[in-house]
């Protein structure tokens, strides 16, 4: 295995620098409240206006969109529920009698509030709208909260319609660390959140990460990372342009390709450049080519399979022979798109499949955004007094065992009231009742 090319920046002094930002806003916010929250959103945006999306402002926001804009985003709402209502459909509520007069069972609760953030600096992530706040609908949350940063006056009328169209209860016009900390405070008139979901820049990242723990969180969703795996029987140019497709999303999205064929290698290397500079937002996928790009030549597939489960990619394309094997053998993914019919901005749009992702190898641990990240799977028994003598006798020894003699009581009380025996064949404490 070699590097044919390999990043040229290194992110950990950046992330320091986040970190303490962060750090020192989250503190502001969470001493000052609404007040700290106004001063960073007129620092920072230079809004000034309501916080709280209008139902009046929604529907001049909405009536910008075009009829075309609206049947694609209807299009891709549709095949993003589809699929999560399957997803919620696959996990159930059951009971089972695990011995006679003992009944365990499993409830799947959703959370009282999501919190929904909606990226919105370079691009309208019109797409993003629909993935968290329609999941969060499938999954049975009663209240969605949804921000997303002004661009100028407003947001983007296309994501306020994709945010209404899923189901929004709240839409914040807010961005950044101050829209995180609102949502999971439950600031200006919103509930407070009990998970916050949703990509973001840098800083919305590490909100989330410091704020775990009051709330829940998807996941860590740092910034974009696609890879191609592929064999000598890709198309180089294809590969090339998947992979600076998925560059474009910023400076710092890294981009990786794994192949065993030199040859192709050389030419995704010297081509994408080239292509490049025929494309708008060329510049910046080629910056972050430059800096973060890198391409792996691997000995055999086995190989390119174990480099890519250490990568844990947060997009992961296979261009290559017997797409089964691939399908079966790979396991650190977020999202994997097999053949060269399937692309990346398939999943990231509208096929169905969500595009919120794990990053920063999270895939060894977890999944993307799905309805299971709003439900709680709460269990419950009910044990027969019948059945109790039994399972309060290995209990009691159990806690013993342990060191732990309060526990123990809790099951000889109920020995001495609901068993038959004087003698247990084990020390078993009496208590008196007290009336």
């Amino acid at each position: 295995m070699k590097h044919l090319k390999t990043p040229q920046v290194d992110k950990l002094d950046s992330d320091r620098k986040t970190r303490a930002i962060v750090e020192g806003m989250l503190a502001n916010i969470r001493e000052n409240g609404e007040e700290a929250v106004r001063g960073y959103a007129k620092d920072l945006d230079g809004w000034t206006q309501d916080f709280a999306l209008s139902d009046e402002k929604k529907a001049k926001l909405i009536a910008q969109v075009s009829d075309q804009a609206k049947e694609d985003i209807q299009f891709a709402h549709t095949q993003i529920k589809r699929f999560a209502k399957a997803q919620r459909e696959s996990l159930t509520d059951f009971q089972i009698e695990t011995e006679p007069g003992v009944t365990l069972g499993q409830r799947c609760v959703p959370v009282d509030c999501a919190g929904c953030y909606v990226p919105g600096g370079r691009y309208a992530h019109v797409a993003s709208a629909l993935m968290s706040v329609a999941t969060a609908r499938a999954a049975g949350v009663p209240f969605v909260v949804a921000a997303s940063p002004p661009r100028g006056d407003a947001i983007d009328p296309a994501v306020a319609y994709a945010m209404d169209l899923a189901g929004a209860d709240v839409i914040l016009e807010m961005g950044g660390v101050q829209a995180v900390a609102s949502m999971a405070m439950g600031l200006f008139g919103a509930k407070p959140a009990d998970i916050l979901v949703g990509p973001g820049n840098a800083f919305v990242a590490e909100a989330k990460l410091q704020l775990f723990g009051g709330v829940g969180i998807d996941l860590f969703a740092g910034p974009t990372e696609s890879a191609v795996i592929a064999d000598t029987t890709a198309d180089p140019m294809t590969v090339a342009i998947d992979l600076l497709s998925q560059a474009e999303h910023g400076t710092t999205s890294p981009v990786w390709l794994f192949t065993t064929s030199s040859e192709l290698a050389e030419t995704v290397n010297r081509i994408l450049p080239i292509i490049a500079k025929d494309w708008p937002t060329g510049e910046v996928a080629a910056e972050a080519w430059a800096n973060h790009g890198e391409i792996v030549i691997c000995d055999d597939r086995e190989q390119m399979a174990e480099v890519s489960d250490r990568y844990a990619c947060e997009h992961l394309q296979v261009q290559a022979e017997d797409l089964e094997w691939w399908k079966t053998r790979l396991r650190n993914y977020g999202s994997l798109f097999l053949g060269e019919g399937s692309t990346v901005t398939h999943g990231d749009k509208c096929s169905g499949t969500n595009h919120i992702l794990p990053t920063r190898q999270a895939a060894r641990y977890t999944g993307g955004l799905n309805v299971m990240k709003f439900l709680k799977i709460l269990t419950w028994q009910e044990i027969q007094t019948d059945a109790d003598p039994m399972m309060s006798s290995v209990a009691s020894r159990l806690s013993r065992t342990e060191g732990m003699d309060a526990h123990a009581r809790a099951c000889d009380w109920r020995l001495q009231k609901f068993g038959k025996k004087d003698d247990w064949g084990f020390e078993v404490a009496h208590q008196e009742r007290i009336e």
